[in-house]
């Protein structure tokens, strides 16, 4: 199977720019696998879907301001760092712009010298390892967090008035270089009404990073190599979904990163076993789900892991086709964009 394969004609005025004023309003396009069936719904008709005794996994990761913008050292020539996983405090994997130009041991300064960085080693793709040192009083990651600006994807070209809107309104733990964007729907009412119906809202942490939005660089699927992106699945997480399983609930994903953790995590018996690693999962049709029952999720780029990901669980014809229905239906497509549930 080939890259090439997932390509999908969308015209540039569905690309969602900002979202919309009020979350749940967004469009949601039930796709049914085995009845080879879509609807269209609104995203407040999530509820519905759902059943007592269901299980809701939410991606509780919180999107860092990753993108830092500075200067060489002793040339002053401009250099762009993407933070995309922390391995040990204050030492960062990063991608750098321009790469050709930083190359190790080159120093790089942010704000009014308030910040410093140090490239300790080069990797592949553009990455870096570097390591930040604060020049004041204040610790590196306030710095971070001080001089760094919200990484919106390259596809948005209109100013986010409010940064909160490209978070969930669940996330709590900081490390991702994007949106869990399925969760961007959730709002807090929808959330009491599922489990006032008797839903289990279940938190894991995917933390999301260049796995989740690198282009595939080859047409041939079996030369792609996922980029690690760290997840954790606390021991009462595991235990609420296992009982889920064993009572005959349905286990709903919301998004990818959800998605992928939960299948990097079961184990032979078909459990999901509590973790804090490191996953490169790479999910394409071929691929037999083991945990996970429905798929809550956005619409991805063409030709994206993303867009196969959600052709294995669904069959890539199916998917495709309902692709082409949500362009001539004028969806709104990617971050900001409409949902769809897949089951």
């Amino acid at each position: 199977m080939k890259t090439s394969d997932f390509y999908y004609k969308l015209p540039e005025e569905l690309i969602a720019q900002k979202p919309l004023e009020i979350r749940d309003q967004s469009r949601l396009m039930i796709v049914n696998k085995s009845e080879q069936s879509i609807q269209h719904k609104k995203f407040c008709d999530v509820v519905s879907k759902l059943n007592p005794g269901d299980g809701l996994v939410i991606n509780t990761s919180r999107v860092i301001p990753a993108r830092l913008t500075g200067r060489k050292r002793f040339t002053n020539g401009k250099t762009e760092l993407l933070l995309l996983k922390q391995e040990v405090p204050n030492t960062w994997e990063v991608m750098v712009k321009p790469a050709k130009r930083i190359r190790k041991d080159t120093q790089i300064i942010f704000g009014k010298n308030e910040l410093k960085a140090t490239v300790l080693e080069e990797r592949n793709d553009g990455l870096r390892l570097v390591k930040f040192q604060s020049e004041s009083d204040q610790s590196v990651d306030l710095l971070i967090h001080k001089l760094g600006e919200m990484p919106l994807p390259p596809y948005i070209h209109e100013k986010l008035e409010d940064k909160e809107r490209y978070q969930t309104v669940y996330s709590e733990a900081p490390g991702s270089a994007a949106a869990p964007t399925a969760g961007l729907h959730f709002t807090e009412e929808i959330l009491s009404t599922i489990k006032r119906k008797g839903i289990h809202i279940i938190p894991i942490t995917l933390h999301v990073g260049l796995g989740t939005f690198r282009p595939v660089q080859s047409d041939n699927l079996d030369e792609h190599k996922m980029h690690e992106e760290f997840f954790e699945i606390s021991q009462e997480s595991a235990a609420t979904m296992n009982k889920i399983k064993e009572k005959g609930g349905r286990i709903v994903a919301v998004g990818t990163t959800s998605c992928r953790a939960l299948e990097s995590s079961v184990g032979l018996d078909g459990q999901i076993i509590a973790a804090k690693k490191w996953t490169n999962i790479f999910i394409k049709p071929g691929y037999e789900f083991r945990f996970i029952d429905i798929l809550v999720t956005n619409f991805h780029l063409p030709e994206s892991t993303l867009l196969m990901l959600v052709s294995a669980l669904a069959g890539k014809e199916f998917m495709l086709r309902a692709y082409e229905e949500a362009v001539n239906e004028k969806y709104r497509f990617f971050s900001f964009g409409d949902a769809m549930w897949i089951e």
